[in-house]
């Protein structure tokens, strides 16, 4: 008789333990649809300033800003590692860190020295696992990160480049193309040059600027 309580009791709790999930999938579920509706909305903003930006690189080949000009020496570089605040995200945070590697690795074969700056929370723990050097990190964002939170971290690798201090900027992130797939991406950010960024049509544009074309080039703030 014991033994059939056992099992009746072992059976309401994996009843239980069902709810529970479901009920945790469908809040999953609710906020990664939102989450997807903000990068959607998001993503053709941030492609309209990129494609914008290099037209202004094609159309201003005599601009002289410290944001086009290449250096002719790279002796240090910055990344920008952008990872989770959580784990339990599959090989999310797992694949976009081996490509940091693989590019800290290559800078390094080149006696390049690296700083990096770490916007989630797995970052900069990854990043002094392997001896880099950070600079900046900003951790616990949420699911919608502030830019007040953010624009301090990014500022300072942006910053010293401008001062001369880095002679490149890199960014690795995961690009979602997906629900089951997540790419990791490598990108320069710095120098600007048309060769790094897309380019809608093959002849060039130009733009009437407000107040200036150097403004825009400006850091924001």
């Amino acid at each position: 008789m014991a033994v059939g309580k056992e099992i009746i009791t072992k059976i309401r709790s994996v009843q239980n333990t069902q709810k529970i999930t479901r009920a945790m999938q469908m809040v999953s579920t609710s906020k990664m649809r939102k989450t997807q509706e903000r990068m959607r909305a998001a993503r053709p903003y941030a492609e309209k300033v990129r494609t914008v930006m290099a037209h202004l690189a094609q159309a201003n080949t005599d601009l002289e800003h410290p944001l086009l000009s290449r250096r002719d020496v790279v002796k240090r570089a910055g990344i920008i590692i952008v990872t989770s605040d959580k784990g339990l995200c599959g090989g999310l945070n797992v694949n976009t860190l081996k490509k940091l590697y693989a590019k800290v690795k290559e800078l390094q074969d080149q006696n390049v020295e690296v700083d990096v700056c770490c916007p989630g929370q797995k970052g900069p723990a990854a990043a002094q696992r392997a001896h880099l050097n950070v600079v900046a990190s900003a951790v616990q964002l949420g699911d919608v990160p502030k830019m007040e939170k953010l624009i301090g971290p990014l500022t300072v690798l942006f910053k010293q480049y401008a001062e001369g201090e880095l002679d490149a900027v890199y960014m690795v992130y995961s690009s979602f193309i997906n629900t089951m797939k997540q790419e990791p991406t490598m990108e320069q950010l710095l120098p600007l040059s048309p060769e790094h960024m897309v380019v809608e049509h093959s002849h060039s544009w130009d733009y009437l600027y407000e107040p200036n074309a150097v403004t825009v080039m400006e850091f924001p703030g």
